[in-house]
């Protein structure tokens, strides 16, 4: 064997690393640009027009200042509701928080409203509720806190907005922890669960892109 097809020979193993390494990077490539372009394509809007998960029923409830807020009041505006109740023990404060930090990131605007429904309308009576939002400094003309008759609330809650509550064997109130997003027309589009990553990011991209659809609800003219 002559030199030259000895060095070719033994070369051989060093070239086909080499070219399985490109092979590798140019297919890696190709499956990473895939990967990105189906997520960007799959990845679903979060308040799709078409996505309607029910329709807020008519009801009027007592703020944590007395006065009466009612369905009508909202509509228009863009709402996020969560329940909780003030003696809580689980995740009622991380709620309550994270309302208060939508809160501030929306300072001004003035079409998205705050509401957090009690289910212990027994214990939160108004004044309870009303020094709950002191202690979060919520602004009662953005933040309202309800409470109202226990049957009311009771029905407002699963079968109005879908949300489960029950009840322990010690008698505490077990509840939903998801963020519920209402559009300008009173139709619930989006529901977030406490747990979610990046929870607070996401509600304010949610409420951004209701605040971008057109005003369909304009204000029910009062009958003489």
């Amino acid at each position: 064997m002559t030199e030259k097809s000895t060095n070719e020979v033994g070369s051989s193993p060093k070239r086909l690393p080499f070219l399985a390494w490109v092979i590798a990077f140019l297919v890696a490539g190709l499956l990473i640009a895939g990967a990105n372009r189906l997520f960007r394509g799959s990845e679903r809007k979060t308040t799709d027009a078409n996505l309607v998960i029910g329709t807020v029923p008519d009801f009027q409830f007592t703020t944590q200042d007395g006065s009466i807020l009612s369905k009508a009041d909202l509509l228009g505006k863009v709402w996020v509701v969560d329940f909780f109740f003030t003696r809580c023990p689980g995740p009622c404060p991380v709620m309550s928080s994270r309302m208060a930090e939508i809160s501030k990131e929306l300072k001004k605007a003035k079409d998205v409203r705050l509401v957090s429904v009690s289910i212990d309308p027994e214990n939160d009576t108004p004044a309870v509720l009303s020094a709950y939002a002191k202690r979060l400094n919520a602004d009662p003309s953005r933040w309202s806190f309800l409470t109202g008759p226990k049957k009311e609330i009771d029905a407002f809650t699963t079968k109005g907005m879908l949300q489960v509550l029950a009840t322990d064997p010690a008698g505490v109130p077990t509840h939903s922890t998801r963020f519920l997003l209402v559009d300008r027309e009173g139709r619930i589009r989006s529901a977030r669960k406490l747990e979610e990553p990046e929870l607070v990011q996401k509600l304010l991209i949610d409420i951004g892109s209701l605040l971008r659809e057109p005003k369909a609800v304009q204000s029910t003219p009062s009958v003489p």
